[in-house]
């Protein structure tokens, strides 16, 4: 593209600036931020016909990516107010993962890896401890070259915890980061767990001088390492839930929750206690939202459950200024799911296109079936209607219903969700 230039070398400053400044009668510089808060500048002739496919491609001439990155990146305008926006170069929330792992190029997989790292270290991405060793353990081979033994030290490792753990855990003076305390050797042990698995991170063979050749080998294995989290490659949105009411007054008050969304499905993450709330596939839930003139605007997820042992349809209101938004990309990844083709049996990152720097595929019990995870549904912590006919409140009796309150739900295919039958035997009270 005529007028394009710039470098992705000087970090940036994400504040609430516009992405774009006049430079002339005709021309303006745009500033796309990537992951790793790098900036590139464009100068961008007649930037009010410019086409955000010819943005991207002048983009990807600038930073020399491969068509690969046409789909696996898109362009995104993030802002709290959406006044000032800045234009983020970004994963692609419809690029699946299957497809992610066809990517051999090392500037494309230092980018993803990059952005997940991002959200591993933010929490958008809840980890369980375990894990959060085993990403930091990859991301300290990437800055630190390959283990040495003796150096780095549990000490050395402490003093830079932030960038290998998400900072919730260094705050919360959580048993790993006990040392912060100033306990002596004793406490600085804590750090073992990360160090140890450091130690465990697999090397390609080759000479002291060429290790940053296999860092694409690491990249790979971070991300194959994210895609076991069931919110990989998501949006984000901000929301509210209703709390628990407690004691004998009642009381209950909302907290603040992130959605997130991605082809698999939704999950309702506590944005304080950086766990999630509530995990859903798309074929365990119907949907709609509400936007009232003079109402919050609300998404409502309507899924199964029991009451006192008893099954109900369960609905959770989310709060949202987002919640138009937030159905149509549930919509239209359903749509994109149902379009697709068949998915071709998932490539292992642990193969020739891999190398030996990749994990080996875990032996443990599946994340999910962990006790206890951050990943699993907290219900209890979730204040939710149990409804009948009209969409009327219950408390203890199961539903008369024969079809869902919401008529928005993934039609196509076998999926757990069900909408729980009359009962005669049971009677309203």
């Amino acid at each position: 593209m005529d007028g394009t230039e710039g470098n992705a070398e000087q970090p940036a400053e994400r504040s609430h600036r516009s992405s774009v400044s006049s430079v002339g009668a005709r021309a303006a510089d745009v500033l796309v931020y990537l992951a790793d808060d790098t900036v590139v500048p464009l100068a961008v002739e007649n930037l009010p016909s410019l086409s955000a496919h010819e943005l991207h491609r002048a983009i990807r001439e600038v930073l020399q990516l491969p068509d690969s990155a046409l789909e696996a990146f898109a362009l995104w305008l993030v802002s709290p107010l959406l006044d000032e926006p800045s234009l983020q170069f970004r994963r692609n929330v419809f690029f699946p993962k299957r497809r992610e792992l066809q990517i051999h190029d090392e500037e494309v997989l230092r980018l993803l890896y990059e952005e997940a790292k991002g959200n591993v270290l933010a929490a958008r991405y809840p980890c369980d401890l375990e894990d959060c060793e085993a990403l930091g353990a990859l991301v300290c081979r990437v800055q630190l070259g390959p283990y040495q033994p003796g150096q780095p030290t549990a000490c050395t490792l402490r003093e830079k915890l932030d960038s290998f753990l998400p900072a919730h855990l260094c705050k919360r003076g959580h048993r790993l980061f006990a040392a912060l305390r100033g306990r002596a050797a004793k406490a600085g042990t804590d750090e073992q767990g990360l160090l140890n698995a450091y130690r465990k991170v697999k090397e390609v063979v080759s000479s002291d001088s060429e290790w940053e050749a296999s860092l694409r080998t690491h990249y790979r294995a971070y991300l194959l390492k994210c895609h076991e989290l069931p919110f990989y490659g998501c949006a984000f949105f901000h929301g509210e839930v209703d709390k628990p009411t407690q004691g004998f007054l009642h009381r209950g008050g909302r907290k603040p929750v992130t959605v997130a969304i991605n082809l698999e499905g939704v999950h309702v993450i506590d944005s304080r206690e950086k766990h999630v709330l509530l995990g859903l596939r798309f074929q365990e839930l119907s949907w709609d939202h509400t936007s009232p003139e003079e109402e919050e605007s609300v998404l409502w997820l309507e899924f199964d459950g029991h009451n006192e042992g008893t099954p109900v349809n369960r609905l959770l209101k989310v709060y949202s200024k987002q919640a138009e938004l937030m159905s149509s990309l549930i919509e239209y990844c359903i749509e994109l799911n149902q379009a697709a083709e068949p998915a071709a049996p998932q490539e292992s990152l642990t193969g020739p296109a891999g190398g030996p720097g990749s994990s080996a595929p875990p032996t443990q019990r599946p994340q999910l079936r962990r006790q206890s995870s951050v990943v699993c549904s907290r219900i209890q912590h979730l204040s939710t209607i149990d409804y009948v006919e009209e969409g009327e409140q219950i408390k203890r009796v199961k539903p008369k219903r024969t079809t869902s309150f919401f008529g928005r739900q993934l039609s196509m295919g076998q999926g757990s969700y069900t909408v729980v039958q009359p009962s005669e035997s049971l009677e309203q009270s």
